[in-house]
């Protein structure tokens, strides 16, 4: 039987790998007096909103500038003051990495955090999400499953960044994803039909130029009929708009192409109140810019009845930016991305706080990924009845959905869908 004293840091090593864009990330791995270890790969996003901690890159010739040598590096000497402590006080090695976290690079101190809880799970033999939740009630998240690559993540004409279904109608997980691959499917022959290229973006999902935004909810409502389910009752759609690429702040409008319109926010909400009523649409994430707190609080106040409004960019993880949206009325779900803030419990405590608060907890990968798959034990952990880790596609974006198909095989947990069904996600 091992004794607590075991579970003290005795090794923090790094290495530079690859992301799924093939550009460097960091890979932190931890180790125990016991033996046990815990790795992390931090992902990268490429669509950041400005709150987010920065990360540290090395600014030189290799990899553009892109490389994490100096994070390695500095593993060295923030090991000093870790090292002896027990990988199980999360929140005594998050405190140092918190106050360190300028210096250090928020990649770094997501790799270390993370990975010293996985290896505290390792060291009482638990399921990573046994771990971090603990035995309460569980339900495996709803997929949101991102079929149409566009802004940041695609080399198209889209503006909206990401074109989502969500299998609300599934009764288990392993359906829903099931329902996501069908769609996919059927969304290629589709594209394939057209004379159009089934080449993929950043997040798997296909990334065609179109005539319109509103082209690909229409394609996407042709590919769910084709695949034999029906909009609105089996699957719905989503959208993450990442408004704050298409912003111009000097003007205050927003750029949509390949329409070529320049509209307020007051017209892009209604913009978006028309493809709702028309496309099953159930959940927005970043309708509008992270700046434009104002026109946060009209969309609000106009959907917020009718639709799941995901703030990213916006609270960027950070219970700080989330405590000033609930005050305003701003949003009524959060996306959680361990790295923009920087430590696992700053994340658990937005977490918390959204869930008394009554905002829907969406977690998230990011469009550079890794085959890591801590967010997929964090959702079903956390309760957080959704989970966004790309299209059913890609070894990166697979192996989150799989480690669910594990666990609903391990826990037998309900599909949280049925209940979302019941409370339409808002």
């Amino acid at each position: 039987m091992k004794r607590l004293n075991e579970s003290i840091i005795v090794e923090i090593k790094g290495r530079e790998i690859l992301d799924s864009r093939g550009e460097p990330t960091l890979e932190v791995e931890v180790i125990l007096e016991s033996g046990d270890r815990g790795i992390c790969q931090v992902p990268a996003g490429k669509s950041k909103g400005g709150k987010e901690v920065k990360e540290l890159r090395d600014q030189d010739e290799r990899y553009d500038g892109k490389g994490v040598k100096k994070a390695v590096q500095l593993l060295a000497e923030i090991k000093k003051r870790l090292c002896g402590l027990s990988a199980t006080d999360q929140k005594a090695i998050d405190g140092i990495l918190k106050s360190e976290k300028e210096r250090l690079g928020g990649n770094t101190t997501t790799g270390i955090s993370l990975a010293c809880a996985k290896a505290a799970a390792n060291f009482y033999s638990l399921p990573l999400y046994l771990y971090l939740g603990g035995k309460t009630e569980k339900f495996l998240p709803v997929p949101l499953f991102n079929l149409i690559n566009g802004g940041l993540h695609a080399p198209n004409n889209l503006s909206i960044q990401e074109f989502l279904i969500l299998p609300l109608g599934a009764q288990t997980f392993s359906d829903a994803l099931r329902f996501g691959a069908d769609v996919y499917r059927e969304l290629k022959k589709i594209l394939k039909k057209r004379g159009i290229l089934t080449g993929v973006g950043d997040e798997g999902g296909f990334c065609p130029n179109l005539e319109s935004n509103e082209e690909a909810l229409k394609l996407l409502k042709a590919a769910i009929e084709d695949a034999d389910y029906e909009p609105g009752v089996d699957i719905f759609l989503g959208l993450d708009c990442a408004a704050s690429n298409f912003y111009k702040k000097e003007e205050n409008r927003y750029y949509l192409q390949p329409e070529g319109k320049k509209v307020t926010s007051e017209e892009l909400i209604k913009i978006y109140e028309d493809w709702i009523k028309r496309y099953s649409i159930i959940s927005i994430e970043d309708g509008l810019a992270e700046e434009d707190w104002s026109g946060w609080e009209k969309l609000t106040k106009t959907l917020g009845d009718k639709v799941q409004l995901v703030g990213d960019d916006i609270f960027a993880t950070n219970i700080s930016f989330l405590k000033k949206g609930i005050e305003k009325g701003v949003a009524n779900a959060v996306l959680i991305k361990p790295n923009q803030v920087g430590t696992l419990t700053e994340t658990l405590e937005c977490i918390g706080l959204a869930q008394r608060s009554h905002y829907q907890t969406v977690i998230s990968h990011r469009s550079g990924e890794t085959e890591d798959t801590f967010i997929s034990h964090l959702a079903f952990a956390t309760n957080s009845f959704q989970i966004k880790a790309g299209a059913p596609s890609r070894g990166e974006r697979i192996c989150k959905y799989n480690e669910l198909l594990r666990i609903e095989e391990q826990t037998k947990a309900d599909y949280a869908g049925n209940f979302l069904w019941k409370r339409k996600v808002s």
